[in-house]
Protein backbone atom coordinates (compact mmCIF):
# COMPACT_ATOMS: atom_id res chain seq x y z
CA UNK A 1 0.00 0.00 0.00
CA UNK A 2 1.35 3.16 -1.30
CA UNK A 3 0.89 6.08 0.48
CA UNK A 4 2.16 10.03 0.25
CA UNK A 5 3.79 12.58 2.76
CA UNK A 6 3.00 15.85 1.80
CA UNK A 7 -0.72 16.30 1.81
CA UNK A 8 -0.34 19.88 -0.27
CA UNK A 9 1.56 18.07 -3.06
CA UNK A 10 -0.71 15.10 -2.71
CA UNK A 11 -4.37 17.75 -3.23
CA UNK A 12 -2.67 19.13 -6.15
CA UNK A 13 -2.40 15.32 -7.18
CA UNK A 14 -5.48 14.87 -6.92
CA UNK A 15 -6.75 18.03 -8.43
CA UNK A 16 -4.83 17.25 -11.62
CA UNK A 17 -6.18 13.85 -12.41
CA UNK A 18 -9.40 14.41 -10.52
CA UNK A 19 -9.27 10.87 -8.79
CA UNK A 20 -9.10 10.34 -4.81
CA UNK A 21 -5.68 9.22 -4.21
CA UNK A 22 -6.38 6.23 -1.34
CA UNK A 23 -3.90 3.14 -0.41
CA UNK A 24 -3.60 0.88 -2.91
CA UNK A 25 -4.42 3.33 -5.95
CA UNK A 26 -1.12 4.35 -7.34
CA UNK A 27 -0.05 6.95 -9.44
CA UNK A 28 2.50 5.38 -12.51
CA UNK A 29 3.44 8.77 -14.27
CA UNK A 30 4.60 12.16 -13.74
CA UNK A 31 1.58 14.74 -13.22
CA UNK A 32 1.82 18.22 -13.75
CA UNK A 33 5.28 19.80 -11.98
CA UNK A 34 5.37 16.40 -10.17
CA UNK A 35 8.21 14.24 -11.70
CA UNK A 36 9.32 11.05 -9.34
CA UNK A 37 11.94 8.90 -9.40
CA UNK A 38 12.40 6.31 -12.86
CA UNK A 39 13.69 2.91 -13.28
CA UNK A 40 16.42 4.75 -15.63
CA UNK A 41 16.97 8.05 -16.71
CA UNK A 42 15.58 7.67 -20.63
CA UNK A 43 12.51 5.64 -19.07
CA UNK A 44 8.78 7.36 -18.02
CA UNK A 45 8.47 4.56 -15.51
CA UNK A 46 8.00 5.61 -12.21
CA UNK A 47 9.22 3.44 -9.54
CA UNK A 48 6.64 2.80 -6.79
CA UNK A 49 7.84 2.89 -4.11
CA UNK A 50 9.93 4.91 -4.49
CA UNK A 51 13.01 4.23 -3.08
CA UNK A 52 15.45 6.57 -0.50
CA UNK A 53 18.74 8.08 -0.92
CA UNK A 54 20.47 5.42 1.22
CA UNK A 55 22.84 2.79 -0.47
CA UNK A 56 21.39 0.61 2.15
CA UNK A 57 17.61 0.45 0.95
CA UNK A 58 16.99 -2.76 -0.33
CA UNK A 59 14.69 -1.37 -3.28
CA UNK A 60 18.33 0.38 -4.44
CA UNK A 61 20.45 -2.89 -4.12
CA UNK A 62 22.40 -3.54 -7.08
CA UNK A 63 21.02 -6.59 -9.47
CA UNK A 64 23.85 -9.03 -7.71
CA UNK A 65 22.41 -8.73 -4.40
CA UNK A 66 18.95 -8.73 -5.73
CA UNK A 67 19.59 -11.85 -7.56
CA UNK A 68 21.59 -13.61 -4.18
CA UNK A 69 18.61 -12.77 -2.00
CA UNK A 70 16.04 -14.11 -4.09
CA UNK A 71 18.15 -17.26 -5.04
CA UNK A 72 18.35 -17.90 -1.11
CA UNK A 73 14.87 -17.07 -0.44
CA UNK A 74 13.75 -19.10 -3.17
CA UNK A 75 16.01 -22.34 -2.32
CA UNK A 76 14.51 -22.25 1.25
CA UNK A 77 10.64 -21.96 -0.51
CA UNK A 78 11.63 -25.09 -2.80
CA UNK A 79 13.70 -27.12 -0.04
CA UNK A 80 10.68 -26.73 3.34
CA UNK A 81 8.07 -27.40 0.38
CA UNK A 82 9.42 -30.31 -0.87
CA UNK A 83 9.65 -32.41 2.06
CA UNK A 84 6.10 -33.35 2.80
CA UNK A 85 4.50 -34.29 -0.27
CA UNK A 86 7.61 -36.11 -1.35
CA UNK A 87 6.33 -39.32 0.60
CA UNK A 88 3.41 -39.71 -1.96
CA UNK A 89 5.78 -42.29 -4.18
CA UNK A 90 6.95 -44.25 -1.42
CA UNK A 91 3.85 -45.28 0.36
CA UNK A 92 4.04 -48.95 -0.62
CA UNK A 93 7.55 -48.88 1.03
CA UNK A 94 6.08 -47.08 3.90
CA UNK A 95 3.72 -49.43 4.41
CA UNK A 96 5.85 -52.14 4.47
CA UNK A 97 8.34 -50.59 6.52
CA UNK A 98 5.96 -49.84 9.60
CA UNK A 99 3.35 -52.88 9.14
CA UNK A 100 0.54 -50.02 8.48
CA UNK A 101 -1.81 -49.23 5.56
CA UNK A 102 -2.55 -46.91 3.14
CA UNK A 103 -4.97 -44.51 5.01
CA UNK A 104 -2.30 -44.59 7.74
CA UNK A 105 0.28 -43.65 5.77
CA UNK A 106 -1.15 -40.47 3.89
CA UNK A 107 -1.77 -39.21 7.13
CA UNK A 108 1.75 -38.16 7.28
CA UNK A 109 1.00 -35.72 4.69
CA UNK A 110 -2.00 -34.79 6.27
CA UNK A 111 -0.61 -33.81 9.42
CA UNK A 112 2.44 -32.21 7.85
CA UNK A 113 0.39 -29.49 5.69
CA UNK A 114 -1.72 -28.45 8.95
CA UNK A 115 1.30 -28.01 11.15
CA UNK A 116 2.53 -26.15 8.55
CA UNK A 117 -0.33 -23.38 8.31
CA UNK A 118 -0.59 -22.93 12.05
CA UNK A 119 3.65 -22.49 12.23
CA UNK A 120 3.43 -19.33 10.48
CA UNK A 121 1.68 -18.11 12.93
CA UNK A 122 5.26 -18.16 15.14
CA UNK A 123 7.44 -17.30 11.93
CA UNK A 124 5.57 -14.47 10.67
CA UNK A 125 5.00 -12.41 13.53
CA UNK A 126 8.96 -13.31 14.06
CA UNK A 127 9.74 -11.54 11.06
CA UNK A 128 8.18 -8.79 10.93
CA UNK A 129 9.99 -7.96 14.69
CA UNK A 130 13.14 -9.79 14.18
CA UNK A 131 13.49 -9.46 10.52
CA UNK A 132 13.66 -12.04 7.65
CA UNK A 133 17.01 -13.39 7.97
CA UNK A 134 16.53 -14.87 11.40
CA UNK A 135 13.59 -16.64 10.66
CA UNK A 136 15.04 -18.46 7.10
CA UNK A 137 17.71 -19.38 9.11
CA UNK A 138 16.39 -20.78 12.44
CA UNK A 139 13.83 -22.84 10.04
CA UNK A 140 15.75 -23.80 7.64
CA UNK A 141 18.36 -25.86 10.78
CA UNK A 142 15.02 -27.08 12.02
CA UNK A 143 14.32 -28.67 8.75
CA UNK A 144 17.15 -30.37 8.66
CA UNK A 145 17.11 -31.40 11.98
CA UNK A 146 13.38 -33.26 10.87
CA UNK A 147 15.32 -34.27 7.83
CA UNK A 148 18.11 -36.55 9.88
CA UNK A 149 15.06 -37.56 12.25
CA UNK A 150 12.85 -38.86 8.94
CA UNK A 151 16.22 -40.75 7.78
CA UNK A 152 16.99 -42.52 10.93
CA UNK A 153 12.94 -43.24 11.76
CA UNK A 154 12.80 -46.72 12.79
CA UNK A 155 8.84 -46.60 13.79
CA UNK A 156 5.49 -45.39 12.22
CA UNK A 157 5.36 -42.73 15.70
CA UNK A 158 8.93 -41.87 15.14
CA UNK A 159 8.33 -40.66 11.78
CA UNK A 160 4.72 -38.95 12.28
CA UNK A 161 6.66 -37.09 15.21
CA UNK A 162 9.64 -36.20 12.27
CA UNK A 163 6.93 -34.94 9.91
CA UNK A 164 5.05 -32.96 12.85
CA UNK A 165 8.42 -31.44 13.40
CA UNK A 166 8.73 -30.34 9.70
CA UNK A 167 5.65 -29.12 9.25
CA UNK A 168 6.56 -26.52 11.85
CA UNK A 169 9.81 -25.66 10.43
CA UNK A 170 8.32 -25.59 7.00
CA UNK A 171 5.73 -22.48 7.50
CA UNK A 172 8.60 -19.72 6.14
CA UNK A 173 8.56 -21.17 2.87
CA UNK A 174 5.07 -20.87 2.36
CA UNK A 175 4.82 -16.74 3.29
CA UNK A 176 8.14 -14.94 3.92
CA UNK A 177 9.20 -14.39 0.48
CA UNK A 178 6.27 -12.38 -0.87
CA UNK A 179 7.37 -10.01 2.39
CA UNK A 180 10.93 -10.14 0.57
CA UNK A 181 9.56 -9.50 -2.96
CA UNK A 182 7.94 -6.51 -1.35
CA UNK A 183 10.56 -5.31 0.18
CA UNK A 184 13.17 -4.93 -2.92
CA UNK A 185 10.94 -4.95 -5.84
CA UNK A 186 8.86 -2.35 -7.64
CA UNK A 187 5.31 -2.70 -8.20
CA UNK A 188 5.23 -3.00 -11.47
CA UNK A 189 7.53 -6.19 -11.73
CA UNK A 190 5.94 -8.24 -8.44
CA UNK A 191 3.74 -10.01 -10.51
CA UNK A 192 6.64 -11.47 -12.41
CA UNK A 193 8.68 -11.84 -8.88
CA UNK A 194 5.30 -13.29 -7.17
CA UNK A 195 4.85 -16.09 -9.78
CA UNK A 196 8.83 -16.96 -9.48
CA UNK A 197 7.98 -17.33 -5.74
CA UNK A 198 4.65 -19.92 -6.54
CA UNK A 199 6.71 -21.68 -9.04
CA UNK A 200 10.02 -22.38 -6.53
CA UNK A 201 7.30 -23.32 -4.21
CA UNK A 202 5.02 -25.65 -6.30
CA UNK A 203 8.33 -26.92 -7.89
CA UNK A 204 8.85 -28.05 -4.37
CA UNK A 205 6.06 -29.87 -3.85
CA UNK A 206 6.17 -31.16 -7.76
CA UNK A 207 9.98 -32.19 -7.60
CA UNK A 208 9.69 -33.99 -4.30
CA UNK A 209 8.58 -36.47 -5.54
CA UNK A 210 10.09 -37.34 -8.92
CA UNK A 211 12.84 -37.21 -6.71
CA UNK A 212 11.67 -39.95 -4.06
CA UNK A 213 10.29 -42.37 -6.13
CA UNK A 214 13.27 -43.60 -8.00
CA UNK A 215 14.81 -43.11 -5.06
CA UNK A 216 13.03 -45.21 -2.86
CA UNK A 217 12.97 -47.78 -5.70
CA UNK A 218 17.02 -47.77 -6.40
CA UNK A 219 18.54 -47.06 -3.04
CA UNK A 220 16.00 -47.09 -0.42
CA UNK A 221 13.44 -44.31 1.08
CA UNK A 222 15.78 -43.22 3.24
CA UNK A 223 18.33 -42.36 0.72
CA UNK A 224 16.13 -39.43 -0.08
CA UNK A 225 15.57 -37.87 3.29
CA UNK A 226 19.33 -37.47 3.18
CA UNK A 227 19.61 -35.91 -0.21
CA UNK A 228 17.84 -33.45 1.87
CA UNK A 229 19.94 -33.06 4.59
CA UNK A 230 22.34 -32.01 2.20
CA UNK A 231 20.59 -29.65 0.31
CA UNK A 232 19.10 -28.06 3.18
CA UNK A 233 22.78 -28.20 4.92
CA UNK A 234 24.35 -26.08 1.69
CA UNK A 235 21.09 -23.95 1.98
CA UNK A 236 22.35 -22.93 5.34
CA UNK A 237 25.60 -21.73 4.27
CA UNK A 238 24.02 -19.45 1.69
CA UNK A 239 22.41 -17.56 4.02
CA UNK A 240 24.48 -17.02 6.64
CA UNK A 241 26.44 -15.18 3.71
CA UNK A 242 24.43 -14.57 0.89
CA UNK A 243 21.28 -13.24 2.82
CA UNK A 244 21.17 -9.64 3.92
CA UNK A 245 18.45 -8.66 6.26
CA UNK A 246 15.60 -6.75 3.46
CA UNK A 247 13.22 -5.52 6.11
CA UNK A 248 13.77 -1.72 5.59
CA UNK A 249 11.28 0.52 7.77
CA UNK A 250 9.70 3.49 4.87
CA UNK A 251 8.21 6.29 6.97
CA UNK A 252 4.42 7.02 7.46
CA UNK A 253 3.07 10.31 7.00
CA UNK A 254 2.61 11.07 10.83
CA UNK A 255 6.63 9.99 11.13
CA UNK A 256 7.24 12.76 8.79
CA UNK A 257 5.09 15.53 9.50
CA UNK A 258 7.12 16.74 12.38
CA UNK A 259 10.06 16.95 10.37
CA UNK A 260 8.41 18.73 7.37
CA UNK A 261 7.21 21.37 9.80
CA UNK A 262 10.87 21.94 11.67
CA UNK A 263 12.04 22.17 7.90
CA UNK A 264 10.15 23.76 5.57
CA UNK A 265 11.18 23.85 2.40
CA UNK A 266 11.72 27.88 1.15
CA UNK A 267 9.98 27.69 -2.42
CA UNK A 268 7.58 25.45 -4.16
CA UNK A 269 10.23 24.02 -6.23
CA UNK A 270 11.84 22.47 -3.01
CA UNK A 271 8.82 20.40 -1.72
CA UNK A 272 8.19 17.44 -3.79
CA UNK A 273 5.95 14.27 -3.40
CA UNK A 274 7.86 10.53 -2.35
CA UNK A 275 5.15 7.32 -2.63
CA UNK A 276 6.57 4.94 -0.15
CA UNK A 277 4.90 2.19 1.80
CA UNK A 278 4.98 0.99 5.33
CA UNK A 279 5.19 -2.46 6.84
CA UNK A 280 6.45 -1.72 10.16
CA UNK A 281 9.68 -2.58 10.04
CA UNK A 282 12.60 -0.24 11.26
CA UNK A 283 15.45 1.66 9.50
CA UNK A 284 15.53 4.83 7.09
CA UNK A 285 13.64 6.64 5.12
CA UNK A 286 13.11 9.95 2.99
CA UNK A 287 11.40 12.81 3.34
CA UNK A 288 9.95 15.45 0.74
CA UNK A 289 12.43 17.65 1.69
CA UNK A 290 15.45 15.40 0.34
CA UNK A 291 14.39 16.16 -2.79
CA UNK A 292 15.21 19.46 -4.16
CA UNK A 293 14.35 19.94 -7.65
CA UNK A 294 11.03 18.97 -9.07
CA UNK A 295 11.93 19.43 -12.32
CA UNK A 296 11.77 16.24 -15.45
CA UNK A 297 15.74 16.41 -15.70
CA UNK A 298 16.25 16.12 -12.43
CA UNK A 299 14.62 13.23 -11.50
CA UNK A 300 17.50 10.83 -13.28
CA UNK A 301 19.60 12.03 -10.35
CA UNK A 302 17.14 11.95 -7.39
CA UNK A 303 18.37 8.37 -6.13
CA UNK A 304 22.16 8.01 -7.30
CA UNK A 305 22.48 4.82 -5.70
CA UNK A 306 19.84 3.16 -7.49
CA UNK A 307 20.71 -0.10 -8.97
CA UNK A 308 23.98 0.25 -7.40
CA UNK A 309 23.42 -0.13 -3.66
CA UNK A 310 24.75 -2.53 -1.08
CA UNK A 311 23.64 -3.99 2.31
CA UNK A 312 25.33 -2.86 5.32
CA UNK A 313 27.24 -4.89 7.60
CA UNK A 314 24.27 -4.44 9.92
CA UNK A 315 21.85 -6.35 7.42
CA UNK A 316 24.27 -9.33 7.93
CA UNK A 317 23.57 -9.53 11.70
CA UNK A 318 21.88 -12.33 13.31
CA UNK A 319 18.68 -10.28 14.29
CA UNK A 320 17.33 -6.74 13.58
CA UNK A 321 16.73 -4.83 17.19
CA UNK A 322 13.12 -4.03 17.61
CA UNK A 323 11.93 -1.34 20.29
CA UNK A 324 8.62 -2.98 21.26
CA UNK A 325 8.77 -6.89 20.20
CA UNK A 326 6.14 -8.02 22.01
CA UNK A 327 3.32 -5.42 20.71
CA UNK A 328 4.19 -6.45 17.08
CA UNK A 329 4.29 -10.24 18.10
CA UNK A 330 0.84 -9.93 19.18
CA UNK A 331 -0.53 -7.45 16.58
CA UNK A 332 0.88 -9.99 13.91
CA UNK A 333 -0.93 -12.86 15.68
CA UNK A 334 -3.50 -10.88 15.96
CA UNK A 335 -3.73 -9.52 12.24
CA UNK A 336 -4.30 -12.99 10.29
CA UNK A 337 -7.57 -13.79 11.82
CA UNK A 338 -8.57 -10.18 11.35
CA UNK A 339 -8.20 -10.09 7.74
CA UNK A 340 -10.15 -13.88 7.52
CA UNK A 341 -13.23 -11.33 7.62
CA UNK A 342 -12.55 -8.99 4.53
CA UNK A 343 -13.19 -10.30 0.75
CA UNK A 344 -10.43 -9.39 -0.73
CA UNK A 345 -8.38 -11.64 1.81
CA UNK A 346 -10.93 -14.60 1.46
CA UNK A 347 -10.57 -14.45 -2.45
CA UNK A 348 -7.25 -14.97 -2.24
CA UNK A 349 -6.97 -17.56 0.64
CA UNK A 350 -9.95 -19.93 -1.30
CA UNK A 351 -8.45 -19.53 -4.55
CA UNK A 352 -5.16 -20.34 -3.22
CA UNK A 353 -6.78 -23.11 -1.12
CA UNK A 354 -8.95 -24.88 -4.07
CA UNK A 355 -6.25 -24.55 -6.59
CA UNK A 356 -3.59 -26.20 -4.63
CA UNK A 357 -5.93 -28.95 -3.09
CA UNK A 358 -6.29 -29.73 -7.07
CA UNK A 359 -2.40 -29.85 -7.18
CA UNK A 360 -2.89 -32.31 -3.79
CA UNK A 361 -5.49 -34.46 -5.49
CA UNK A 362 -2.81 -35.81 -8.36
CA UNK A 363 -0.35 -36.26 -5.61
CA UNK A 364 -2.43 -38.10 -3.52
CA UNK A 365 -4.18 -40.50 -6.15
CA UNK A 366 -1.20 -40.78 -8.53
CA UNK A 367 -0.16 -44.21 -6.99
CA UNK A 368 -3.56 -45.79 -6.32
CA UNK A 369 -4.44 -44.77 -9.81
CA UNK A 370 -1.07 -45.76 -12.04
CA UNK A 371 0.25 -48.54 -9.52
CA UNK A 372 -2.74 -50.47 -9.76
CA UNK A 373 -3.95 -52.61 -13.02
CA UNK A 374 -4.55 -51.71 -16.30
CA UNK A 375 -1.46 -49.08 -15.63
CA UNK A 376 0.91 -51.65 -13.08
CA UNK A 377 3.49 -48.21 -12.84
CA UNK A 378 6.61 -48.85 -10.88
CA UNK A 379 7.46 -46.20 -8.36
CA UNK A 380 9.91 -44.78 -10.55
CA UNK A 381 7.49 -44.18 -13.31
CA UNK A 382 4.37 -43.39 -10.86
CA UNK A 383 7.40 -40.14 -9.50
CA UNK A 384 7.73 -39.39 -13.05
CA UNK A 385 4.29 -38.87 -14.10
CA UNK A 386 4.88 -35.53 -12.12
CA UNK A 387 7.37 -33.76 -15.01
CA UNK A 388 3.89 -33.24 -16.50
CA UNK A 389 2.59 -30.97 -13.26
CA UNK A 390 6.27 -29.57 -14.06
CA UNK A 391 6.21 -28.47 -17.61
CA UNK A 392 2.83 -27.05 -17.24
CA UNK A 393 4.12 -24.60 -13.70
CA UNK A 394 6.82 -23.45 -15.96
CA UNK A 395 4.70 -22.79 -18.76
CA UNK A 396 2.20 -21.05 -15.94
CA UNK A 397 5.25 -18.90 -14.61
CA UNK A 398 6.65 -18.04 -17.96
CA UNK A 399 3.40 -16.66 -18.96
CA UNK A 400 1.40 -15.55 -15.42
CA UNK A 401 3.42 -13.20 -14.32
CA UNK A 402 4.61 -11.24 -17.27
CA UNK A 403 1.32 -11.06 -18.58
CA UNK A 404 -0.10 -9.99 -15.62
CA UNK A 405 2.32 -7.25 -15.31
CA UNK A 406 1.20 -6.51 -19.16
CA UNK A 407 -2.37 -6.15 -19.12
CA UNK A 408 -2.57 -4.45 -14.98
CA UNK A 409 0.51 -1.52 -17.05
CA UNK A 410 -2.12 -1.35 -20.22
CA UNK A 411 -5.03 -0.78 -18.15
CA UNK A 412 -2.59 1.84 -15.92
CA UNK A 413 -1.97 3.68 -19.53
CA UNK A 414 -5.62 3.63 -20.57
CA UNK A 415 -6.44 4.94 -16.85
CA UNK A 416 -4.30 8.36 -17.29
CA UNK A 417 -1.82 6.37 -15.25
CA UNK A 418 -3.77 6.02 -11.93
CA UNK A 419 -3.36 1.79 -11.75
CA UNK A 420 -5.75 0.13 -9.35
CA UNK A 421 -4.80 -3.41 -7.76
CA UNK A 422 -7.95 -4.83 -9.40
CA UNK A 423 -6.24 -4.21 -12.96
CA UNK A 424 -4.42 -7.63 -12.66
CA UNK A 425 -7.02 -9.80 -12.22
CA UNK A 426 -8.10 -9.89 -16.26
CA UNK A 427 -5.34 -12.27 -16.27
CA UNK A 428 -7.05 -15.33 -14.77
CA UNK A 429 -9.57 -15.61 -17.74
CA UNK A 430 -7.29 -18.14 -19.53
CA UNK A 431 -6.30 -19.64 -16.99
CA UNK A 432 -9.59 -20.60 -15.47
CA UNK A 433 -10.42 -22.38 -18.51
CA UNK A 434 -7.14 -24.22 -18.41
CA UNK A 435 -7.89 -25.39 -15.00
CA UNK A 436 -11.61 -26.37 -15.85
CA UNK A 437 -10.26 -28.66 -18.52
CA UNK A 438 -7.55 -30.34 -16.92
CA UNK A 439 -9.99 -31.26 -13.91
CA UNK A 440 -12.40 -32.67 -16.51
CA UNK A 441 -9.27 -34.65 -17.85
CA UNK A 442 -8.31 -36.10 -15.35
CA UNK A 443 -11.46 -37.08 -13.38
CA UNK A 444 -13.23 -38.97 -15.80
CA UNK A 445 -9.94 -39.80 -17.05
CA UNK A 446 -9.03 -41.98 -13.67
CA UNK A 447 -12.63 -42.96 -13.57
CA UNK A 448 -12.67 -44.73 -16.85
CA UNK A 449 -9.23 -46.02 -17.07
CA UNK A 450 -8.39 -43.39 -20.40
CA UNK A 451 -4.62 -43.89 -21.80
CA UNK A 452 -2.31 -42.85 -19.47
CA UNK A 453 -0.75 -40.26 -22.05
CA UNK A 454 -3.80 -38.20 -22.20
CA UNK A 455 -4.53 -38.27 -18.21
CA UNK A 456 -0.67 -37.46 -17.64
CA UNK A 457 0.37 -35.11 -21.03
CA UNK A 458 -2.79 -32.99 -21.25
CA UNK A 459 -4.52 -33.48 -17.19
CA UNK A 460 -1.62 -32.97 -15.41
CA UNK A 461 -0.28 -30.51 -17.35
CA UNK A 462 -3.20 -28.36 -17.25
CA UNK A 463 -2.89 -28.53 -13.31
CA UNK A 464 0.32 -27.48 -13.05
CA UNK A 465 -0.94 -24.04 -15.61
CA UNK A 466 -3.21 -23.70 -12.97
CA UNK A 467 -2.00 -23.93 -9.62
CA UNK A 468 1.52 -21.24 -10.62
CA UNK A 469 -0.99 -19.09 -11.94
CA UNK A 470 -4.16 -18.37 -10.12
CA UNK A 471 -2.69 -18.40 -6.96
CA UNK A 472 0.28 -16.28 -8.28
CA UNK A 473 -2.00 -13.60 -9.72
CA UNK A 474 -4.70 -13.54 -6.72
CA UNK A 475 -1.97 -13.54 -3.99
CA UNK A 476 -0.33 -10.09 -5.93
CA UNK A 477 -3.46 -8.69 -6.05
CA UNK A 478 -4.18 -8.93 -2.10
CA UNK A 479 -0.91 -7.78 -1.37
CA UNK A 480 -1.00 -4.93 -3.75
CA UNK A 481 -4.35 -3.82 -1.90
CA UNK A 482 -2.64 -4.49 1.67
CA UNK A 483 0.66 -3.72 1.58
CA UNK A 484 1.73 -3.23 5.26
CA UNK A 485 0.24 -6.42 6.21
CA UNK A 486 1.47 -8.80 3.63
CA UNK A 487 2.63 -11.07 5.85
CA UNK A 488 -0.08 -11.48 7.58
CA UNK A 489 -1.94 -12.06 4.20
CA UNK A 490 -0.24 -15.19 3.82
CA UNK A 491 -0.51 -16.46 6.75
CA UNK A 492 -4.61 -15.85 6.77
CA UNK A 493 -4.25 -17.60 3.25
CA UNK A 494 -1.81 -20.71 4.24
CA UNK A 495 -4.03 -21.32 7.56
CA UNK A 496 -7.13 -21.55 5.33
CA UNK A 497 -5.29 -23.59 2.35
CA UNK A 498 -3.42 -25.96 4.46
CA UNK A 499 -6.74 -26.41 6.90
CA UNK A 500 -8.85 -27.32 4.09
CA UNK A 501 -5.97 -29.60 2.42
CA UNK A 502 -5.47 -31.31 5.75
CA UNK A 503 -9.78 -32.21 5.55
CA UNK A 504 -9.08 -33.01 1.74
CA UNK A 505 -6.31 -35.72 2.42
CA UNK A 506 -8.05 -37.51 5.16
CA UNK A 507 -11.14 -37.95 3.74
CA UNK A 508 -10.60 -38.03 -0.18
CA UNK A 509 -9.43 -42.01 -0.21
CA UNK A 510 -12.74 -42.76 1.92
CA UNK A 511 -15.00 -40.67 -0.23
CA UNK A 512 -13.56 -42.23 -3.37
CA UNK A 513 -13.73 -45.82 -2.18
CA UNK A 514 -17.46 -44.58 -2.05
CA UNK A 515 -18.20 -42.29 -4.91
CA UNK A 516 -15.08 -43.15 -7.42
CA UNK A 517 -12.76 -40.43 -8.77
CA UNK A 518 -15.33 -38.17 -10.45
CA UNK A 519 -17.12 -36.45 -7.39
CA UNK A 520 -14.41 -35.20 -5.23
CA UNK A 521 -12.63 -33.81 -8.32
CA UNK A 522 -15.29 -31.93 -9.86
CA UNK A 523 -16.20 -30.68 -6.59
CA UNK A 524 -13.00 -28.75 -5.85
CA UNK A 525 -13.17 -27.80 -9.54
CA UNK A 526 -16.41 -26.66 -9.35
CA UNK A 527 -15.49 -24.05 -5.69
CA UNK A 528 -12.72 -22.66 -7.58
CA UNK A 529 -14.22 -21.65 -10.75
CA UNK A 530 -17.18 -19.89 -8.39
CA UNK A 531 -14.32 -18.35 -6.28
CA UNK A 532 -12.30 -17.03 -9.29
CA UNK A 533 -15.68 -16.12 -11.17
CA UNK A 534 -16.04 -13.05 -8.30
CA UNK A 535 -12.56 -11.23 -9.29
CA UNK A 536 -13.33 -12.43 -13.45
CA UNK A 537 -16.32 -10.00 -13.45
CA UNK A 538 -15.57 -7.46 -10.64
CA UNK A 539 -12.33 -6.72 -12.64
CA UNK A 540 -13.46 -6.73 -16.16
CA UNK A 541 -12.50 -4.38 -18.51
CA UNK A 542 -15.06 -1.77 -19.09
CA UNK A 543 -15.96 -0.64 -22.67
CA UNK A 544 -17.31 2.87 -21.20
CA UNK A 545 -13.81 4.33 -20.10
CA UNK A 546 -15.34 7.00 -18.33
CA UNK A 547 -17.43 4.04 -16.02
CA UNK A 548 -14.13 2.91 -15.06
CA UNK A 549 -12.14 6.05 -14.79
CA UNK A 550 -15.05 8.00 -12.56
CA UNK A 551 -17.18 5.92 -11.18
CA UNK A 552 -14.67 3.58 -9.60
CA UNK A 553 -12.78 6.21 -8.13
CA UNK A 554 -15.65 7.57 -6.62
CA UNK A 555 -15.89 4.46 -4.58
CA UNK A 556 -12.86 5.50 -3.44
CA UNK A 557 -13.68 8.60 -2.42
CA UNK A 558 -16.62 7.89 -0.63
CA UNK A 559 -14.62 5.00 1.01
CA UNK A 560 -11.73 7.38 2.04
CA UNK A 561 -13.73 10.33 2.99
CA UNK A 562 -15.62 7.59 5.90
CA UNK A 563 -11.83 6.27 7.02
CA UNK A 564 -11.43 10.16 7.47
CA UNK A 565 -14.03 10.73 9.20
CA UNK A 566 -13.49 7.84 11.82
CA UNK A 567 -9.86 9.42 12.18
CA UNK A 568 -10.87 12.76 13.29
CA UNK A 569 -13.49 11.12 15.90
CA UNK A 570 -11.09 9.02 17.18
CA UNK A 571 -7.66 11.06 17.22
CA UNK A 572 -4.67 8.50 17.54
CA UNK A 573 -6.25 5.70 15.34
CA UNK A 574 -3.96 4.69 12.77
CA UNK A 575 -4.88 5.73 9.51
CA UNK A 576 -3.35 3.06 7.72
CA UNK A 577 -5.33 0.17 8.95
CA UNK A 578 -8.38 2.04 9.44
CA UNK A 579 -8.46 2.40 5.70
CA UNK A 580 -8.10 -1.85 5.75
CA UNK A 581 -10.68 -2.38 7.88
CA UNK A 582 -12.73 -0.38 5.45
CA UNK A 583 -11.55 -1.12 2.08
CA UNK A 584 -14.12 -3.93 2.30
CA UNK A 585 -16.79 -1.03 1.21
CA UNK A 586 -15.15 -0.39 -1.44
CA UNK A 587 -15.43 -4.09 -2.76
CA UNK A 588 -18.88 -3.98 -1.96
CA UNK A 589 -19.35 -0.75 -4.42
CA UNK A 590 -17.28 -2.24 -7.07
CA UNK A 591 -19.71 -5.40 -7.31
CA UNK A 592 -22.82 -2.74 -6.78
CA UNK A 593 -21.47 -0.80 -10.26
CA UNK A 594 -20.86 -4.61 -12.23
CA UNK A 595 -24.45 -4.91 -11.61
CA UNK A 596 -25.79 -2.14 -12.56
CA UNK A 597 -23.43 -2.29 -16.07
CA UNK A 598 -24.63 -5.83 -15.94
CA UNK A 599 -28.39 -4.61 -16.23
Amino acid sequence: MEITQDKEMLHELETELHVQIVPGTEVMVDVGNHHFVKSSAASDQVLVPQPSNDPHDPLNWSPLWKFSTLACASAVTFLQAMGPLAIAPTFPYLIEEFHSNFADVVDFTGIAILVLGFSNFIWVPLSTSFGRRPVYIMSTAICLASSIWKARATSYSSFYGACVLNGIAGGPGETIQPNVIADMMFLHTRGTHNTIYFLFYYGGLILGPILAGPMAQNTGWRSFWWLNVAMLGTTLVALIFGFPETKWHRALPNETSHEASAAKPSSPEKAAISVMEGDGSIEGGRSGSDMEDLSHAATKDRDPYLGKGYPSKAQFGFYTPNINPLASIALDIWIPWKLFAFPIVEFAAFILSFSSSAFLTLNLTQSEVFAAPPYNFSPLAVGFTNFAILAGGIIGFVTAGPLSDWISMRLTLRNRGIREPEMRLPTMIPYVLIMILGNFIVAFGYEQQWDWKVIVIIGYSCAGIQVAALPAITATYAVDSYKPVAGSIFVAATVNKNVYGYGFSKYITPWITKSGFVKPIMTNMTLITIWCSFGVRSSDVREDHDVYAKEVPRCNIELWQLVQNKVKAAPGVDLTYTYIKERYVLTALTIVLDVQAMV
